[in-house]
C-alpha cells in the first residue's frame, strides 16, 4: 500500500476515487486503497478537500505541499512575449553561476512531469571538470571529424586553444548542465522548464547536439565518466549556461509552423 488515508478526515466524498486512472480507490464510507496498482501520481492527494490522503513517500516533505490559488492566472500574451525574447546566447560574462541560483533553477525540474511518473531526471552540473570533460566527448566524438568540421576545431583546439578566439562547442561558456533520464522526453521537458526560469534570473545559454553525440555514439564509455549514475539513463540534453555579455534588441521571424487538424 502506497498510501497514507486518514479516516477521521475523510469525508468520503470521491473525488480521489474519480481522478485515480489505475481504479487503485474505493469508498466505502470512506476512502481505501485496493491494492498496489498505484504509481503515485498523487492525484488523489492533490484534490482531497479536506487533506485525508497522504502518499507515503512524501512523509517529511509536507513543507513541498502548497494550496492551489484559485484566481492565480497567468497572461498569454505575457508568456508568448517571454517565449518571443528567448534566443541562444553563447557570449557570456566572467561570471560564474553559484549553487544557490542553480537550486533555484532546478525548482523547475522538481515540478516537471515524467512519463509514468517516474521522476528519474537526474542533472549533472560541469564546472570544474568541464575541461576534463570536453576531453572525454572529443574522445568519443573524434570518430567523425571528417564528417563535421566543428569536432575537428574541437580537436584542435584540445591540442592548441590559441588556434581559436572562442571554444568551438563552449564559445565563451564556463559551466555545463546535463540532464539524464531513462526517458526522452521527460529529460527535454525538464530541461525547458528550468531553462525558462534561468532565463527569468537574467541567465542565458544554448543547447549543444554535438556534445549529445558522445552519448549517441558511446553511451557506455561516455557513462564511464559519470560512476554514480544509473548507465540506463541516457544523457538527452547539454546546455551551456551563464549571465550573457550581449543584449539583443528584437525577435526575428521564424518559419510558419506547419499543423493539421484531423
Amino acid at each position: 500500500m502506497k498510501l497514507m488515508i486518514y479516516e477521521d478526515k475523510c469525508i468520503g466524498c470521491g473525488q480521489c476515487k474519480s481522478v485515480c486512472i489505475r481504479d487503485n480507490i474505493e469508498i466505502d464510507e470512506v476512502a481505501y486503497e485496493t491494492g498496489s496498482n498505484c504509481f503515485e501520481c498523487g492525484h488523489c492527494m492533490a484534490i482531497c478537500p479536506t487533506g485525508a490522503i497522504t502518499l507515503k513517500i512524501f512523509k517529511g516533505h509536507e513543507d513541498r505541499i502548497a494550496e492551489y490559488t484559485p484566481d492565480m492566472s497567468l497572461d498569454y500574451h505575457d508568456l508568448l512575449n517571454f517565449l518571443k525574447q528567448r534566443r541562444s546566447m553563447r557570449w557570456f560574462k566572467n561570471k560564474k553561476i553559484d549553487k544557490f541560483t542553480f537550486d533555484r533553477i532546478f525548482e523547475g525540474a522538481y515540478y516537471s512531469p515524467t512519463a509514468q511518473n517516474e521522476q528519474d531526471v537526474e542533472f549533472v552540473v560541469l564546472d570544474k571538470r568541464l575541461n576534463d570533460f570536453m576531453k572525454h566527448v572529443y574522445d568519443i566524438i573524434k570518430v567523425e571529424e571528417e564528417e563535421f568540421f566543428r569536432i575537428k576545431q574541437l580537436g584542435d583546439y584540445l591540442k592548441d586553444p590559441s588556434t581559436r578566439k572562442y571554444h568551438p562547442l563552449l564559445w565563451q561558456g564556463k559551466q555545463l548542465i546535463l540532464t539524464f533520464s531513462t526517458d526522452k522526453t521527460s529529460a527535454v521537458i525538464a530541461n525547458t522548464r528550468m531553462e525558462l526560469l534561468a532565463y527569468s534570473l537574467g541567465l542565458g545559454g544554448f543547447y549543444s547536439l554535438f556534445i549529445l553525440k558522445a552519448d549517441e555514439i558511446d553511451h557506455d564509455k561516455l557513462m564511464e565518466f559519470f560512476p554514480q549514475i544509473d548507465k540506463k539513463k541516457h544523457m538527452y540534453s547539454s546546455f551551456i549556461i551563464g549571465y550573457p555579455k550581449k543584449t539583443f534588441k528584437r525577435t526575428i521571424p521564424h518559419n510558419e509552423i506547419k499543423v493539421k487538424y484531423m
